[in-house]
């Protein structure tokens, strides 16, 4: 595939070499001088630097959005208009009326707009999500999950809650993603939010916040996440319990999880990776390839990312309002309720 990567940060980082390692011909493309430097440092592999993003798409049969929040839907949408295939970052955008603009328009043009919730391809959350399908618990009563790292101080926007969503949108949406996979629709979400919640942000600062999800089903989800100091070790746990067992996992008792360099990075910055298997970053990267190419439809969809949108923009409102926030169930939630 000939692919254009927009972005040349932390996350940029870590898809390149997956798109290397998959055999892409690979354009680069940034608002400031890094594309050109990360273009260099591959340069064995044939990647090469654009100097815009029109010569950029001209390039390219599918592009791989891996900026800022807000920039997102602007990028997506002249993605699509000029017909490309589009993985986007997580979250889709920074609120549910721009992810569902970005979803219609992939929809209308006919191509696939794919959510990047990577988490869906580590090891230990690809096992959980099959042991339930499988009914190891039974349905799914309590969940519970925890997201825990370093504040994100190496780039400004992080803090700036305009530009990312904050810790909610920005950290939470991979576990509101993995929740609502297991336990269904979600129909009510009550959140707080602690510590430095604005920009800008230091060495040292704090932030954390925690919601409670309230599951069509009837289940009900418990999330916290936190962004720490800066020596925080990068770790994730979740423990779903049902009528029929207990499945739960502790990134901290295995050698499952480390914080691994993508290439050059500022001083703190990580990617979690595993030791165990094969780069999830690579194997997120495959199945967006085979669903461009006919292999299917994507472990990850376009609704999926909506949902993850919907339950963090609402989990943003609670904390801000301090009242829970009731989440109207669509025609599609309904019957698939039904169906469980």
């Amino acid at each position: 595939m000939d692919i254009g990567l927009i972005g040349a940060g932390g996350i940029a980082r870590a898809h390149l070499p997956a798109w290397v390692e998959l055999g892409a011909r690979v354009t680069v493309f940034s608002t400031d001088d890094n594309a050109g430097k990360l273009a260099e440092r591959y340069g064995a592999h044939g990647v090469v630097a654009a100097r815009s993003l029109d010569e950029l798409l001209a390039r390219s049969t599918a592009v791989d959005i891996c900026t800022p929040t807000h920039t997102h839907r602007e990028i997506a949408l002249t993605a699509i208009r000029a017909g490309k295939h589009v993985v986007c970052e997580k979250p889709l955008a920074l609120s549910v009326e721009h992810a569902r603009e970005m979803a219609e328009a992939a929809e209308a043009a006919g191509v696939v707009l794919f959510p990047a919730h990577v988490v869906r391809w580590f090891p230990e959350y690809a096992a959980l999500a099959e042991a339930v399908r499988d009914g190891a618990v039974g349905e799914p009563a309590v969940l519970r999950f925890t997201r825990t790292g370093a504040y994100p101080v190496w780039a400004p926007w992080f803090a700036d809650a305009a530009l990312s969503g904050g810790i909610l949108l920005d950290q939470m949406v991979h576990d509101f993603d993995f929740a609502q996979l297991l336990a269904g629709p979600v129909v009510r979400v009550h959140a707080q939010a602690r510590g430095h919640l604005e920009a800008p942000a230091v060495e040292g600062c704090v932030a954390a916040s925690t919601a409670v999800l309230t599951h069509a089903s009837g289940a009900v989800s418990h999330v916290h996440g936190v962004w720490g100091l800066p020596d925080s070790a990068f770790r994730t746990t979740f423990r779903v319990a049902g009528r029929d067992g207990v499945l739960h996992h502790d990134s901290a008792q295995t050698k499952a999880f480390r914080v691994v360099a993508q290439g050059e990075r500022a001083r703190g910055e990580g990617i979690p990776a595993t030791d165990l298997a094969e780069s999830p970053f690579v194997a997120e990267l495959r199945d967006f390839a085979a669903a461009v190419t006919g292999g299917g439809t994507p472990r990850v969809t376009v609704r999926d990312g909506l949902e993850a949108v919907r339950i963090a923009v609402a989990a943003a409102e609670s904390a801000r309002t301090g009242r829970a926030v009731e989440l109207e169930t669509t025609q599609h939630e309904t019957e698939e309720v039904a169906a469980r």
